[in-house]
């Protein structure tokens, strides 16, 4: 055996996998006010969030009922992005509607 040969038969090359972690999920959630009007938030809900009618109108019950209620459930920078999107069309609209974020 060559030197050569005993050399690579003494490297060993170890390929380690590296497994990626699912980002962390946060919940976007509506806050009921006094103001903002109920067909507001049902089309907030299916214009930022992509709810059919059914179930905007669901999640807008329950906040007004609970006075809190979660919206959707996102990687933290689309939920940032929809709470930015949901306070400026509150603003345009002169409601106070408040949104948040919290880690599931």
């Amino acid at each position: 055996m060559s030197k050569r040969e005993h050399d690579l038969d003494r490297d060993v090359v170890v390929q380690t996998e590296k497994k990626l972690k699912r980002p962390s999920l946060f919940k976007v959630l509506l806050h009921n006010d006094d103001y903002t009007t109920k067909e507001f938030v049902v089309q907030i809900l299916e214009y930022v969030f992509n709810k059919d009618n059914t179930e905007a109108v669901q999640i807008m019950l329950h906040v007004h009922r609970n006075g809190i209620g979660v919206a959707g459930v996102y990687p933290y920078e689309v939920a940032e992005t929809k709470v930015k999107t949901v306070e400026s069309l509150a603003r345009q609209y002169e409601y106070p509607l408040k949104c948040s974020i919290e880690e599931e």
